[in-house]
C-alpha cells in the first residue's frame, strides 16, 4: 500500500539519466509529481510518460516540477527520454531503495515472473515536502488519475 496522503514524503536521493544525483530536498519551495513506471520501453509506460510530456505546461503552470522514476539503469533512462523527447527529469532507483520508501515495490511483477519492480503510482508532494496525493494503480496496464493530479496541484497554489 502506497504511503498515504498527509505523509511526510521520504528523502531520496538518485542519479537522473543525466548522471546527476537529484535529492528531493533539492525541490523544497516546489511542488513534486512523482510518477513510479515499471519499465522504460513498455507501451503503458510510454504512453504514460508521453502524456506529461505533451501537458507539460499545466505542471509548469502550478509550480511542479515532475520526476519519472523506474528500477531502470540510469542509461537505459537516458535512451528512453532521448527517443521520446521526455522534458523533465528521469531517475534511476536501480537499488529499489524509492519503491521500497514509498512502498510501491512488486516483490513478483504480474508479467514474466520479474522481482523488484516498482508498481505504477503517482505521488503529489507539496513545497513543504508532505505528501498531498498517492495513487498506486490497481494493475500496471492502469494509468494514474491525471485529472486528479492537476486539481491537487491547482488547489496547492
Amino acid at each position: 500500500m502506497a504511503i498515504e496522503k498527509g505523509t511526510n514524503a521520504p528523502a531520496l536521493t538518485l542519479f537522473d539519466s543525466d548522471k546527476n544525483n537529484i535529492t528531493l530536498s533539492d525541490y523544497k519551495g516546489k511542488n513534486v509529481v512523482i510518477l513510479f513506471f515499471p519499465l522504460a520501453f513498455t507501451g503503458v509506460c510510454t504512453a504514460e510518460l508521453c502524456n506529461v510530456r505533451d501537458n507539460i505546461a499545466l505542471y509548469n503552470n502550478t509550480n511542479a516540477q515532475v520526476l519519472g522514476i523506474s528500477v531502470d539503469s540510469l542509461f537505459t533512462l537516458d535512451k528512453f527520454k532521448k527517443e521520446q523527447n521526455l522534458n523533465f527529469p528521469l531517475l534511476s532507483d536501480f537499488n529499489k531503495e524509492a519503491a521500497k520508501a514509498f512502498d510501491v515495490l512488486y516483490e513478483t511483477f504480474p508479467a514474466f515472473g520479474m522481482q523488484g519492480v516498482s508498481k505504477r503510482a503517482a505521488f503529489v508532494i507539496d513545497k513543504e515536502g508532505v505528501i498531498q496525493y498517492s495513487e498506486e494503480c490497481a494493475t500496471p496496464g492502469d494509468l494514474p488519475d491525471f485529472n486528479a493530479i492537476q486539481q491537487t496541484l491547482e488547489g496547492l497554489q
